[in-house]
């Protein structure tokens, strides 16, 4: 067998459909374009992102406003009221607040001032309000701020 012999097999290429061709062809006159139309017309047609008529969709979602702070520091509340359930030895520390599941190991943590407390605690914290802080130093606690 030699080179100008090869032959692709019997129906591995198919031959193209040639529209527009006759009515005998069986896609003569309007060749699958259906009736007139935008569609029907030659040349470029509709762009790919109109929608019918439809509000488009970026005119329907919102825009963005604003601007976002690369400085942020994000904080994880806890309230004074909470701090005696998760001490360990008179301590409170953002380590034993992710070992008992209240906030994640990489959290930093900010006291807040929402309820009493009771207890004498050393509470280490990233964060505190003054009110907090008053609350914690009038039941004889003592605030250590991790930095």
């Amino acid at each position: 067998m030699r080179q100008h012999e090869l032959r692709a097999p019997q129906g591995a290429r198919k031959a193209h459909r040639r529209v527009g061709r006759g009515i005998s062809s069986g896609q003569g006159k309007t060749a699958g374009k259906g009736t007139k139309g935008q569609l029907a017309r030659s040349g470029p047609g509709i762009p790919g992102w109109f929608e019918g008529g439809q509000t488009p969709i970026h005119m329907r979602i919102p825009k963005m406003r604003g601007f976002k702070n690369r400085f942020r520091v994000e904080f994880v509340a806890v309230n004074v009221d909470q701090l005696v359930n998760y001490e360990v030895d008179g301590k409170v520390t953002p380590n034993t607040l992710a070992a008992k599941g209240l906030v994640r190991p990489d959290a930093k943590v900010k006291i807040l001032a929402n309820g009493d407390v009771q207890a004498k605690l050393e509470v280490h914290a990233h964060a505190i309000s003054a009110a907090a802080r008053q609350k914690i130093e009038s039941a004889g606690g003592t605030i250590v701020i991790i930095s």
